[in-house]
């Protein structure tokens, strides 16, 4: 952890940490020191990672809550209407003022502010998703993933979990921004406020970004605040030939707090020859 940073969950969580070779779920008062850190996670009183300034500040304490919730918690079979489980992480079961589809699935230890919407769809363990975010259908939110207000995830969006090691910096994608159908942002890649990041665009922490108007690489992994970001490929050479890889384009600026507007996004990609 940061060490500016003190973790809402007890010190008993580091302690049992420590000693995680020798847990089971026979280990009731483990089982219940693990169990109120997660209903914490559940609840949004604590989260694995926010972010503060510029940097992404992981606690590491809830990521081991996580973590060792696998170790105390057996396994149990569960039933919604006709369809049974049997796993040892139960469903989430507390959805105040979120609207949840028919077909939705949320893990308990996600964290869903009031205004969310979801869909048909699938949000892990550790998740925390600010309020007015839509997660469109079959969209997943992995494990630990960070989603910050008013976000739009499209149909079929992969945001990707990191769980371990119990440092990794999750994904994470800031308020007001919009995630094309498809596309994946993963291995703790992050995605800037209010940018807009086209369908079946690929990002993770390795890949290139660049401005397509001065040919600068901006960073690896980050998309910038307030862009249009589509995904492409450079030409680089190897001993067998010249081969593209894979990386992130930025088309466009868009000044701060501007709407995205449908018609006038797919006029940025149309001008710059990308399929709407």
């Amino acid at each position: 952890m940061s060490q500016s940073f003190t973790s809402p969950l007890p010190a008993a969580i580091d302690t049992l940490w420590e000693r995680r070779a020798d847990l089971s779920p026979g280990d009731a008062e483990a089982r219940s020191v693990v169990v109120g850190a997660i209903d914490q996670l559940d609840a949004g009183r604590a989260r694995v990672a926010r972010v503060e300034g510029d940097e992404v500040v992981v606690d590491e304490r809830a990521k081991r809550a996580i973590l060792l919730s696998f170790k105390v918690l057996g396994m149990a079979r569960s039933q919604v209407g006709d369809f049974q489980h049997h796993d040892r992480m139960p469903l989430k079961t507390t959805f105040e003022g979120v609207r949840v589809v028919p077909g939705a699935i949320a893990r308990w230890g996600a964290y869903l502010a009031p205004g969310v919407v979801l869909m048909p769809s699938f949000t892990n363990i550790g998740a925390f998703v600010d309020a007015g975010t839509m997660i469109d259908t079959w969209a997943t939110v992995g494990s630990c993933a960070q989603i910050g207000k008013n976000v739009h995830l499209s149909g079929g969006a992969g945001i990707g979990g990191v769980l371990e090691p119990p440092n990794a910096v999750p994904v994470v994608i800031e308020d007001d921004a919009l995630i094309g159908s498809r596309a994946m942002i993963v291995e703790g890649a992050r995605v800037g406020r209010g940018a807009v990041v086209g369908a079946g665009t690929i990002l993770s922490a390795s890949i290139p970004v660049i401005d397509v108007q001065t040919g600068e690489e901006l960073s690896r992994g980050r998309i910038p605040d307030w862009c249009v970001a589509v995904g492409g490929t450079r030409q680089k050479e190897f001993p067998g030939g010249t081969y593209g890889l894979p990386c992130v384009l930025v088309l466009k600026r868009l000044d701060p707090g501007q709407r995205h507007d449908k018609a006038a996004l797919n006029d940025v990609l149309r001008e710059h020859g990308v399929n709407a």
